[in-house]
Formats: structure tokens, C-alpha cells, sequence
């Protein structure tokens, strides 16, 4: 009973896309700890770095299913999900939260000072995130500000400090996140504006959407860009990474327009999860090589 349910919550947060934020975590733990420390994190860094990932997202997304039940359950595109379709009741989601943070807080614990003291911002946003939608527009950024912890943590984990090539890299993935969540959006644009809910697409329109999107990972691009001057760690491996992964963003805007958004899904999920994987793989090739 017990498994059966932890199966059907698992599935409820999407489990599988932690491959969006975690090759990104590892980014931020290698380079952070080559740079600070010049070496490789110790194991059970990556250890505690693994559980602190599953316990924040784990309760991110968990947290936003349980405050959106109502949404979710009006929705004709998400009035299946666990929550509204009874599968699992608040009372067990509420468990799977409170144990997904005690993790988040364990693994904090057992890394550095610096870990423990942006703990309380960390908790903040994964929580502040889902009301975000009521009040602001602008809540893919904060979605953005939050997912971007992945790489930051990772690299405050193993250094215990914050420099500017953290906060660069911290930036390219908060607002490469920002942006293909607004392409995401663009599904609900109609439901958000009749309901009264706030995003970039019910407020400026789908195709202003797109172009905000697409601006969001040009600058993000540039950041990712900007890493290759600011260090001299990465070198020409990473910049065909970033040069890759400015083609795919590129495709992934050719699949959707204000016409046509039937290819949401397939520029969401497939096209963002490949995309930090290369991006991890070509550092690391770096790196290594």
C-alpha cells in the first residue's frame, strides 16, 4: 500500500525530470570545487549533494500540486493528476513533504555554514513559488530564481562560498528554466485569463509570450557564454556544449508558435532534459580532456 502510493506521488512530481536540475548541480559541484578547492569533490559530497536535490525538488513540486489541487482539478489538462483525480489524499502528500524537507535540511547539515545560512531562502522559494501564479506575472522567473539553486548549491556545497562565476552560472540556468516554462505556459493562457491566474502568456498574449521566451534564453545563452571568459577552466570542449545547446534552444522555438502549439510537450520535456545533459557532458568532456 505503502509502495503503491509512493509510486503514484513519485509519478505525480514527475521524478524523471530531475534530469533538468541535477546534470546543472553537478555542473556547479565540479567546476565550483576544481576552481575553490582544485580538485574533485569528495564522495560523500556527491552523496549528500544527491540527497539534497531529491529532498528540495522532491518537496517543490510536491508543494505545488497540493496548493494548485483547486486549479488543477478545473482544468481540463491537469484535472487527471493525483490530487484532484483522488488517487492520493493531501494528508499523504503532506507526509511525503514534510519528509522530502527533513532530508533537504539533513543533507544541508552535513555539507558547510554557508549550506545551513541559505537553507531558509532555499525553503522560501520552493514554497513561495506556487502562490506566485495568483498575484505575478512574473512567476516563471521566480520559478527560474528557484531551479536555479540546483548549480548554485551544488557549488556553495563543495566551496562554502560565493563568487561571481557561481552567480553567472546561477543566472544561465535560472533564466534558461524561466524561459521554457513560459513556453509551457502558453498551453493555459486562455484557462489563466479566464480564471484570473497570472503568467506571461495570459498577460501579454501567446505570441508576445514566445518572444519574451526567446529573449530569455538569448540571455541565457550569453551567460553560459560568458562562462568560457570568466575562467579558465572551460575551454573549447565547453563552448561547442554552449554552442550545441544555443542550436537546440534555437529548434526548440522553431517547434511552436502562436499558431500551432501542439509541439509544447516535445520542446518541454525532451528537447530542456537533453539539453543539461549536454551541457554537463561537454563540460565534464572538458574538464577530463
Amino acid at each position: 500500500m505503502v509502495i503503491r502510493k509512493l509510486k503514484i506521488i513519485l509519478e505525480m512530481i514527475k521524478f524523471e525530470h530531475t534530469v533538468f536540475a541535477l546534470p546543472f548541480a553537478f555542473m556547479g559541484t565540479i567546476v565550483g570545487s576544481l576552481i575553490i578547492n582544485g580538485r574533485f569533490p569528495e564522495w560523500m559530497d556527491w552523496v549528500w549533494i544527491i540527497v539534497a536535490m531529491f529532498g528540495a525538488r522532491s518537496a517543490a513540486m510536491s508543494l505545488n500540486r497540493l496548493i494548485d489541487e483547486k486549479i488543477d482539478r478545473h482544468n481540463p489538462r491537469t484535472s487527471d493528476r493525483a490530487i484532484p483525480a483522488g488517487l492520493v489524499s493531501k494528508v499523504e502528500v503532506m507526509l511525503f513533504i514534510v519528509a522530502s524537507f527533513a532530508l533537504l535540511f539533513i543533507a544541508a547539515f552535513q555539507l558547510n555554514r554557508l549550506a545551513v545560512i541559505f537553507l531558509p531562502l532555499a525553503v522560501f522559494l520552493l514554497v513561495f513559488y506556487s502562490y506566485t501564479k495568483r498575484f505575478t506575472w512574473a512567476c516563471h522567473l521566480f520559478l527560474g530564481l528557484t531551479i536555479g539553486f540546483a548549480p548554485l548549491g551544488g557549488w556553495i556545497a563543495v566551496t562554502g562560498e560565493i563568487t561571481w562565476v557561481a552567480i553567472v552560472l546561477y543566472l544561465a540556468v535560472a533564466l534558461w528554466i524561466a524561459g521554457f516554462d513560459v513556453v509551457y505556459a502558453t498551453q493555459d493562457a486562455d484557462y489563466d485569463r479566464e480564471r484570473g491566474l497570472f503568467s506571461i502568456p495570459s498577460r501579454f498574449g501567446v505570441a508576445n509570450g514566445l518572444r519574451i521566451a526567446r529573449g530569455l534564453h538569448v540571455v541565457s545563452f550569453c551567460a553560459f557564454l560568458a562562462l568560457f571568459f570568466m575562467t579558465g577552466l572551460l575551454g573549447w570542449i565547453y563552448l561547442t556544449g554552449v554552442i550545441i545547446a544555443g542550436a537546440m534552444m534555437i529548434y526548440q522555438h522553431s517547434l511552436v508558435s502562436k499558431d500551432d502549439l501542439s509541439r509544447v510537450m516535445f520542446a518541454f520535456f525532451p528537447m530542456n532534459g537533453t539539453l543539461s545533459v549536454v551541457m554537463f557532458c561537454f563540460t565534464m568532456g572538458d574538464i577530463l580532456l
